[in-house]
């Protein structure tokens, strides 16, 4: 299986429900690095996997709708604790709507998987891995 990733990152403020959570209950900031994987089997036929220039900008599209935002306020999440985990997904999700709209050149229609994982820290992060 062969692999590229891109890097990137946003900046989001939430809060979260339940007891679990404890002081992040309270409105509070998040940074994130954010890696997206994309995989496929074998090359495109120009030996890609997939336009790493494409694969960028469609990233940064994506998290550009989060960047900046209070997700508390997002109605697309309305009543969600928007963990790392469940972000990964949306994320994920996001993507591969852009590669099946052809965002990502005609190409990435051959990708076989996406992995995106939000780095909370240098000690913790989460992924959320789809096929495409």
């Amino acid at each position: 299986m062969f692999g590229i990733t891109v890097r990137d990152h946003v900046m989001i403020a939430h809060s979260f429900r339940g007891e679990v959570f404890g002081p992040a209950q309270r409105l509070h900031g998040a940074t994130y690095v954010v890696d997206a994987t994309f995989r496929r089997e074998a090359l495109d036929p120009d030996g890609l996997v997939v336009d790493i220039g494409l694969a960028t900008r469609g990233l940064g599209e994506v998290l550009g709708g989060l960047n900046y935002r209070n997700l508390d306020d997002e109605p697309d999440f309305a009543g969600v604790n928007t963990s790392t985990e469940f972000l990964a997904k949306v994320i994920a999700d996001r993507l591969a709507d852009r590669v099946h709209a052809g965002a990502l050149g005609e190409n990435a229609r051959g990708l076989s998987g996406l992995v995106v994982t939000l780095h909370e820290s240098h000690v913790a992060w989460a992924s959320y891995e789809r096929d495409l």
